[in-house]
């Protein structure tokens, strides 16, 4: 089992930046791909970015925080944790943020094929 914990959520003024965390245990992301999905109030989820955790490899989808480089995901392997940082936030960047493992980028994209998923974390944007 892989445990995921996400953290750094909170309120931020627009424009603002955040990074979040994502630390496993359990197990190590080695053999996973590892991505950041959020879910605002009264909407789908969606993905923000994947990161393939042995080649470092990334994908970001064609939306509003993915726009001019606003998200960046990484990775760190010493201590088994992923992050998320988005810039100039917006009101309507608001929501729960995953983290989630799964096998593959092309499944995950779908927002299919994932095997864990953390509690999220709660980011607030104030305008």
């Amino acid at each position: 089992q892989l445990q995921l914990v996400e953290s750094g959520g909170g309120l931020v003024q627009a424009g603002g930046s955040l990074r979040l965390s994502c630390a496993a245990s359990g197990r190590t992301f080695s053999n996973y791909v590892m991505g950041w999905f959020r879910q605002a109030p009264g909407k789908e989820r969606e993905f923000v970015a994947l990161i393939s955790w042995s080649d470092g490899s990334t994908y970001y989808p064609d939306s509003a925080v993915s726009a001019k480089g606003r998200s960046n995901i990484s990775r760190e392997h010493a201590n088994n944790t992923g992050y998320l940082q988005v810039n100039s936030l917006k009101p309507e960047d608001k929501a729960v943020y995953y983290c989630a493992a799964g096998r593959t980028i092309s499944t995950m994209r779908r927002n299919d094929g994932i095997d864990y998923w953390g509690k999220g974390t709660l980011v607030s944007v104030s305008s």
